[in-house]
């Protein structure tokens, strides 16, 4: 991890007088609350997972999940909205039980979102909308092959003192698992965050997704942790880890990013 940091500073570390003057950069990441701010208008933002590993084991079955160059682009089409594309070039699967080993690989699917800010600049408490839809571009054996989407809502405040609380909820539509139909699944995020050292912040989250499919309503939930450092106005990195609090959830989350805004 301590690699990837080094390499995207020296690969991004690049700052001119101009730079100094802007707003810092403000991203999606760490940890899965959306934040409410857009890239600025004209401008362009990456955002991007090096390397994420998760690991879940449910009766008897190791399911180990690898992720490569898990990537964001937005570009600002306002000082108030942005337009997003999200895709992975790398998934790897390996499920083992009873020593039996399957494995599979493949691009992910192609994630796009419209951010829209719908308070003013001042406003005490600040709400985005973020409509989204899910292009199926990854094989059968690691997508589902169908179109989905959903809205998220995420509500930003701060307490008074030094934390910031987002909490973030989201209505998604998903494809039924026999492949007939759609359900919806319901996301509820709160988010802590706050200053622990000179640009470093420290993130806290509370996860919960809860999937109304017909064939078996399943809830997920997860306690994550991430710490994020201001490099430059332009460039920040992160770490950040996702714990299940629950047998559906992976037992385990790592992951590196960096993000660059140009």
């Amino acid at each position: 991890m301590r690699a990837i940091f080094c390499g995207a500073l020296a690969a991004f570390a690049v700052i001119s007088p101009a730079d100094a003057e802007e707003a810092p950069i403000c991203t999606d990441r760490p940890a899965k609350a959306n934040a409410v701010c857009a890239v600025p208008v004209g401008q362009w933002q990456l955002e991007s997972s090096p390397v994420a590993w998760a690991r879940t084991e449910v009766d008897g079955t190791a399911t180990r999940t690898l992720t490569l160059g898990s990537t964001v682009v937005k570009y600002g089409l306002s000082d108030r909205s942005d337009l997003q594309l999200g895709f992975v070039p790398f998934v790897q699967v390996e499920a083992r039980s009873g020593g039996i080993k399957s494995s599979a690989s493949t691009v992910g699917d192609v994630t796009m979102r419209y951010k829209r800010r719908l308070t003013g600049d001042k406003a005490p408490v600040q709400v985005a909308a973020i409509p989204f839809i899910k292009l199926p571009t990854a094989d059968q054996d690691i997508g589902n092959g169908k179109v989905e989407g959903g809205l998220g809502v995420p509500v930003s405040f701060a307490t008074g003192g030094p934390l910031t609380v987002v909490l973030g909820p989201e209505l998604d539509l998903l494809a039924d698992s026999d492949g007939h139909g759609r359900h919806v699944a319901i996301v509820n995020i709160v988010n802590l965050s706050g200053p622990i050292a000179d640009g470093v912040t420290l993130y806290g989250e509370l996860w919960a997704m809860t999937n109304f499919d017909p064939a078996d309503t399943v809830t997920l939930a997860s306690a994550d942790v991430a710490i994020a450092y201001l490099a430059t106005d332009r460039l920040q990195l992160d770490l950040g880890a996702n714990m299940g609090l629950n047998r559906n959830t992976a037992d385990i989350e790592i992951y590196a990013g960096v993000s660059v805004r140009f």
